[in-house]
């Protein structure tokens, strides 16, 4: 066997580790650029233009943090983050928090619906709410009546659509040093509408679901492998599982921020460099003949 098939082989069965290490942490920082995320960011990056991409890049630390604390807590209790406050809390603080979860996820899974069905009716025409239904259902059967492996799949390849926006990015052919500059020393502000807006940013980016859905994914993944066992029972395993954690998380958590840049990257070159500053909707014709327009 020659030299370059032995590199070739390697290569292909890093490729293969890869993608295996790959899970809650790709999917969980993919499902951080939900629609009312991406709404904020395309926000961000018409009001402010490449001035507040720096928050992505602070938050990025914080947020892999965060999200391997939380994928440690499932993997080592084999119980999510409820289950474990449940267990070793008071009822009334475990359940007050879980119901402060529900009302917030209630209402950013309202926004998500919403802005799907709303994208679809700009492309094909007809009722929004139709869409939504539609949306809501689809998405409740998955993940009813799919094996956990199988939609954990199906998410994984859904994560590729993101990388339109990288794409956008480069088609809008921004200026990339004022970008890198944007970045690297950032036109700080005390305005009331800039301060908002790193708020927005931040709570879109380091969002309470997210530690449940990853820790949540990591207890899944246990009881689907039968050779896997909660590390508090299997202390041997930890080593292993731990490297993979970190590497899923901080893969995709940085995938997750980079996508996030380029939809401000793409937004402020394509609307605030052209002057315009606000996203939202506009009605040029009758009720009937809606459209949502940027002004």
């Amino acid at each position: 066997m020659t030299g370059d098939a032995i590199t070739d082989g390697a290569s292909q069965t890093s490729g293969r580790r890869l993608l295996q290490v790959m899970g809650p942490g790709l999917i969980t920082g993919a499902a951080d650029d939900d629609p009312s995320g991406i709404a904020t960011y395309s926000q961000v990056g018409a009001q402010f233009g490449c001035g507040l991409a720096w928050t992505l890049v602070f938050s990025y630390p914080l947020m892999t943090a965060i999200q391997e604390i939380s994928a440690r807590i499932g993997r080592v209790t084999g119980l999510g983050i409820a289950g474990n406050l449940r267990r070793y809390y008071s009822a009334w603080l475990s359940f007050s928090i879980v119901l402060l979860l529900l009302i917030a996820n209630l209402i950013n899974l309202g926004a998500d619906l919403g802005a799907m069905g709303a994208a679809l009716k700009l492309m094909v025409g007809g009722p929004a709410l139709a869409y939504v239904v539609l949306f809501a259902l689809l998405s409740s059967g998955l993940q009813i009546f799919t094996r956990y492996k199988r939609y954990t799949s199906i998410l994984k390849w859904g994560c590729l659509a993101l990388f339109a926006y990288v794409v956008c990015a480069f088609v809008v052919d921004p200026s990339w040093d004022k970008v890198g500059w944007a970045i690297v020393w950032p036109p700080l502000s005390i305005n009331a509408d800039y301060l908002m807006a790193i708020v927005a940013v931040s709570g879109t980016t380091i969002s309470p679901f997210l530690f449940f859905w990853q820790a949540g994914q990591e207890v899944e993944e246990t009881r689907e492998d039968p050779a896997a066992r909660p590390l508090i029972r299997a202390p041997r395993q930890a080593e292993g599982e731990f490297n993979r954690i970190r590497i899923d998380t901080y893969v995709g958590m940085g995938i997750s921020n980079f996508v996030a840049v380029c939809i401000v990257i793409t937004t402020a070159a394509a609307l605030h460099a052209k002057g315009v500053t606000e996203i939202q909707p506009r009605h040029r014709r009758p009720k009937r003949c809606r459209r949502w327009l940027v002004v």
